[in-house]
């Protein structure tokens, strides 16, 4: 990357703040991995993520001001515009209410940028990623919640703050709410998340405990794990539909790790939502794996700050 721009990624979850040197290409070196949750010395999430930075530099043999930025992708409710985490700060320790690109730009002197993982996800992929090229995509990231990022007409859905495309809080069951604030027995993430198809499958049968003996059960042709799954593939098709149907995108993309199982998911989804879906919006729609993995968040930090950066320079508006 010697001739390129250089910027420093950073995706902030809740067990690790990844890191690396990323090119003006969405190409990434120096990869480093950061625990949070069990950091030795107590330290807080902007105290590692700086340390980090910093040993970072060191290693590469740059400065700070050898960089374009630094972006970072951080889980929960993220205020995009004052690049703050605003109360929902997902499960990451001691991350609510924090301000993350003015320690950052004050402490190194160059550029900052703070967006929502889902956001960061589907920038990545779609500048580097599986949705590279495409104008309209939606990015479901299934795990332990439901994630996502949401570009149309080539411009990331943001919202006033920076809070638009958690479309895992979109409700889906009105049936299973409650009147209590925070509630979240309907959203879509509480019926579609891999933990969600997990507490089913242990359900049928405990050794099922993750994905990977369910998984392993169905592909060889358990009527049970294919079953539970099948149920729970419902759940989601019926979620995407909905997305499809307010988004007319061209491509839904599938993130998390159950998105390897391109023949027990992958396949029969595109089936399922192709049957629910209006026929109009199934003409040339795709739906896919993600392919970034691990670096979709601080590929997509970076290409968001790179976006914002070049926006800035031509007093354009927040994203373009």
């Amino acid at each position: 990357m010697d001739n390129e721009k250089k910027y420093i990624g950073i995706d902030v979850g809740g067990t690790y703040i990844k890191m690396g040197l990323v090119s003006d290409a969405g190409e990434v070196s120096m990869h480093r991995e950061l625990p949070v949750a069990r950091d030795p010395e107590g330290r807080r999430v902007m105290d590692i993520m700086m340390h980090g930075v910093d040993d970072l530099l060191s290693e590469a043999g740059l400065s700070a001001q050898d960089l374009r930025g630094i972006g970072v992708s951080a889980a929960g409710c993220i205020d995009s515009v004052k690049g703050s985490v605003a109360g929902n700060g997902g499960n990451v320790p001691d991350w609510s209410r924090t301000e993350v690109t003015k320690p950052l730009e004050e402490r190194f002197g160059i550029p900052a940028a703070l967006a929502n993982d889902g956001n960061c996800a589907v920038l990545g992929e779609a500048w580097i990623g599986a949705a590279c090229g495409c104008s309209d995509v939606v990015c479901v990231t299934l795990g332990t919640g439901v994630g996502g990022g949401i570009i149309s007409g080539g411009r990331l859905i943001e919202g006033r703050h920076g809070y638009a495309g958690e479309i895992g809080h979109f409700p889906t069951h009105a049936e299973a709410g409650s009147k209590h604030p925070g509630d979240r027995s309907s959203h879509f993430e509480t019926y579609a998340s891999t933990a969600a198809l997990v507490r089913s499958a242990v359900k049928a049968d405990p050794s099922w405990d993750s994905g990977k003996p369910l998984f392993k059960a169905a592909e060889a042709g358990d009527e049970r794990a294919l079953s539970v799954i099948d149920s729970w593939m419902d759940e989601v098709a019926y979620g995407l539909a909905g997305f499809i149907h307010t988004f007319d995108p061209q491509m839904i993309l599938i993130g998390g790790g159950v998105s390897v199982q391109e023949d027990l998911f992958i396949k029969p989804l595109r089936d399922k939502v192709v049957r629910i879906i209006e026929p109009d919006f199934a003409d040339g729609l795709e739906i896919r794996a993600a392919a970034l993995g691990n670096d979709a968040g601080l590929v997509g930090a970076v290409r968001y700050l790179m976006t914002v950066l070049g926006e800035k320079s031509n007093g354009k508006g927040k994203m373009q």
